[in-house]
């Protein structure tokens, strides 16, 4: 997976590759200039533990484009790997701080990402818990049609097709 200095950028957004600056403020609980004032959230602390250097696939700031603020997160649970049918497969995870939601910016933030996946002939899967009506439109949006069952801590496993 490939990308320039600026990192992915959409019509409203921009991905940034976490750095171990970014790492090392969230795991210390701090918060760093340009951070939305509900960022870190405690998601994105756990994100932080995916954390590795120079990994493409690990977590991503999301940055509101016209606000200049990290609002969000998102990411891979590191690199792909081949799943039971030998296709590799990754799992994706994002969250927004709450002003942030309900205007589709986890969605663009996703899809911008799946491009990504694809490219690299990626299947993508998502873990969801079944009362996050939120999330479950996000991923139904971005074409997650397949439902493995639940995982271990009781989330729907939804997995996209290959595109």
């Amino acid at each position: 997976m490939t990308e320039s200095a600026a990192g992915v950028v959409t019509a409203r957004l921009q991905l940034v590759l976490w750095d171990a600056a970014t790492v090392a403020a969230i795991r210390a609980g701090e918060r760093l200039p340009g951070w939305h004032e509900e960022f870190p959230r405690e998601d994105d602390r756990g994100a932080a533990s995916l954390w590795h250097d120079g990994d493409p696939w690990g977590p991503r700031s999301i940055v509101s484009l016209k606000q200049r603020l990290v609002i969000g997160s998102i990411g891979f649970f590191g690199p792909p790997s081949p799943a039971a049918d030998e296709v590799p497969e990754v799992e994706v995870g994002y969250g927004l701080v709450a002003p942030a939601r309900g205007y589709g910016l986890a969605t663009e933030a996703l899809g911008a990402l799946l491009e990504r996946a694809d490219a690299a002939g990626v299947r993508v899967r998502a873990s969801i818990s079944p009362d996050n009506a939120a999330s479950l439109r996000v991923v139904a949006k971005a074409g997650f049609t397949g439902l493995r069952g639940a995982n271990e801590d009781g989330e729907m496993v939804l997995v996209r097709p290959l595109r």
